[in-house]
């Protein structure tokens, strides 16, 4: 896969080594010989990955990872530290500052572009995801606040065969308010983790081999578990097992004898990445339901009744309805708009409440609305047109001191399978022409020459 990498070390020979691995691998590669240079750069070219070299003069490489991290910007770009430091408490410091991986000098090929592929994978779902809700903010969609910095409340399955072992990972897990599951058979893993939804597996693989990794790929096979993150613990001389892990699907490893507070910070990492991503997914959704659908009474709106109608339409016959609120000119003439507004949304309870879950109901624009029956029989569909009229006039609609009697006049079309959608939406509103011409707080159904016209568009006001 192509990327673009960012490489950072203030030796020029390294950055050239570096350079020429990656570009033989097709990857685009820019250099940076300091930090202050590698914050403008991430910031102009907008990498997939920093290759960052944590000894370096001035601002360290721990000092560029923080504000890589801080920056709203770049925080999404997964850095990979590249340093000769063997110490475990560097190692942490470095994931504190929100590292994501670390390579040491000198650099493993193998190693490196196993670890770029995976968080390579990842960075391509959330920069999906993270696009799709750029679009949604430039509509004017809010997001929903950002997701907090503890992992309190998550919750880890542990996987190990070794006594102690799951034990004493729940219990350095515990520290940071995560709840943890322990088995020590995969198969009890993946039933689990299917059945329900958590935060980050832990997949110890055993001394002796054995097929764990199965495990992670079967969890990546599984819509319930695709984005589920897999942290693998391993032994120093698990190294090709560990490589075979990234290459399906794992996303982190930490070695024996484990360190508590290495774990911690990695779990902390993976578990706070999944969080930003389900904040994206949700953000999304959100956006979607936001864009089909009416503000003032949260039905659905004119551009999603239209694209389902077409779709009723290439597979079925269909009722499709126009109803328009009598006289609400008057009402908003007469009480104010505040007052027209509460009786739309009145009506657009009563319409709901007297259809099926999957009957479909619009506000169409105005005070008009729109109602699709699938595959409904013209019998049926005249009935619930009829309930329809009733539910609106059989009681007043309060607003404030004054009880407002609201009728609706219907327009009811029969739309055969491969009717095009602005024909059946022509036919009903030739019938609700009719309808409002004949007195209001009426039905009329279409005939066929309705299905031949245009939208009169001199159809009687209110």
């Amino acid at each position: 896969m192509t990327a673009r990498i960012l490489v950072v070390d203030d030796i020029p020979a390294n950055l050239r080594l570096l350079e020429a691995k990656l570009s033989a691998e097709y990857y685009e590669v820019a250099l940076a010989s300091s930090g202050p240079e590698a914050l403008a750069m991430a910031a102009r070219w907008a990498p997939d990955v920093v290759l960052l070299d944590v000894m370096m003069p001035g601002m360290d490489g721990y000092e560029v990872c923080r504000r890589l991290k801080a920056d709203e910007a770049t925080a999404h770009i997964p850095v990979v530290m590249v340093t000769a430091l063997i110490d475990q408490a560097e190692r942490v410091r470095g994931l504190q500052a929100g590292a994501d991986d670390f390579l040491s000098k000198p650099v493993d090929d193998a190693t490196m572009f196993a670890r770029l592929r995976a968080l390579l994978r990842v960075k391509q779902v959330q920069d999906a995801w993270r696009q799709r809700t750029d679009t949604a903010r430039i509509l004017g969609i809010e997001p929903p606040p950002e997701p907090r910095a503890d992992i309190v409340g998550a919750k880890a399955l542990v996987l190990s065969a070794l006594p102690g072992e799951a034990a004493g990972i729940a219990e350095a897990l515990a520290a940071e308010g995560v709840s943890v599951r322990q088995t020590g058979r995969a198969e009890d893993a993946r039933q689990i983790l299917l059945a329900s939804d958590f935060d980050l597996a832990v997949i110890c693989l055993p001394p002796e081999g054995g097929d764990m990794l199965r495990l992670a790929s079967r969890l990546r096979a599984e819509a319930a578990t695709r984005d589920l993150p897999v942290l693998l613990a391993a032994d120093p001389g698990q190294r090709g097992l560990v490589l075979r892990g990234f290459d399906l699907g794992a996303n982190d490893h930490v070695l024996r004898p484990i360190d508590p507070n290495e774990l911690r910070a990695r779990a902390r990492n993976q578990v706070r990445r999944k969080w930003y991503q389900e904040r994206l997914r949700s953000d999304l959704d959100r956006s979607l339901e936001l864009a089909v659908t009416d503000t003032l009474t949260g039905l659905r709106n004119r551009r999603y009744v239209l694209r389902h109608l077409d779709s009723v339409l290439r597979g079925s016959d269909a009722a499709v309805m126009l109803l328009d609120v009598d006289r609400f000119k008057t009402i908003n003439d007469t009480y104010g708009h505040g007052a027209g507004d509460i009786a739309l949304k009145a009506v657009a309870e009563r319409l709901k409440s007297h259809l099926r879950a999957a009957d479909v109901l619009a506000r169409y624009g105005g005070e008009e609305f729109m109602v699709v029956l699938a595959g409904a029989a013209g019998d049926y569909a005249m009935s619930v047109a009829e309930r329809l009229l009733l539910a609106l006039g059989h009681e007043p609609i309060p607003i404030g001191p004054v009880q407002l009697q609201v009728t609706v006049s219907i327009g009811l079309a029969l739309a055969p399978v491969g009717c095009s959608a602005a024909g059946a939406i022509a036919a009903a509103d030739a019938a609700l022409y009719r309808a409002k011409a004949a007195g209001r707080n009426r039905v009329e159904c279409a005939v066929p020459e309705d299905f031949l016209a245009t939208p009169p568009g001199s159809r009687p006001q209110g």
